[in-house]
């Protein structure tokens, strides 16, 4: 009898610049075209990817998921807004997405973040310690369903000044 194993080898690594066609292709596939019309969007254009906030799984050097990070600003409190995240049909089911969730917060706990925002779904985020945003703290730029934004502290008081609309941070 051959034993299959239950999860594939995988590692997880820094999105590099060479990952990032396979990762927005993985997206593509993932969300479609019309998740260039959300909300959460708006906080991805024109913004910088925060590659040491961003992570790969490689199964045997090919990309099976990815988590993406980008500097946010909520009023004047900066932090992370967590998202895409995506996974290879393939490899679901394995625990892909918490590991890289898990990954991803852990590094921007480490990095020192006061907080990480997300537009999600509450089975896969709040095993993680995400909360549903309190109505009226958090406004994205665009439509949104609130049951579906999130968030978590980075460190302790991290979300004490989170309110106001959420937007790409500006260096003046």
């Amino acid at each position: 009898m051959t034993v299959q194993p239950l999860r594939p080898a995988i590692t997880i690594a820094h999105e590099a610049p060479e990952h990032a066609r396979v990762v927005d292709a993985l997206v593509d596939r993932a969300f479609g075209p019309g998740r260039y019309a959300k909300a959460a969007e708006r906080l991805r254009e024109g913004n910088a990817l925060r590659d040491d906030l961003s992570f790969v799984a490689l199964v045997d050097g090919r990309v099976a998921g990815a988590v993406r990070q980008w500097p946010v600003a909520v009023g004047e409190a900066r932090g992370v807004f967590l998202g895409p995240i995506a996974v290879d049909p393939s490899y679901r089911k394995h625990g892909l997405g918490a590991d890289l969730i898990a990954c991803a917060v852990g590094a921007a706990e480490a990095a020192g973040e006061a907080f990480i925002l997300l537009v999600g779904d509450a089975p896969l985020f709040e095993p993680h310690g995400f909360e549903i945003v309190p109505d009226g703290s958090v406004r994205l730029p665009g439509p949104v369903e609130l049951r579906r934004v999130f968030w978590r502290a980075g460190r302790p008081g991290g979300l004490d000044e989170v309110h106001g609309v959420a937007h790409v941070p500006r260096d003046d």
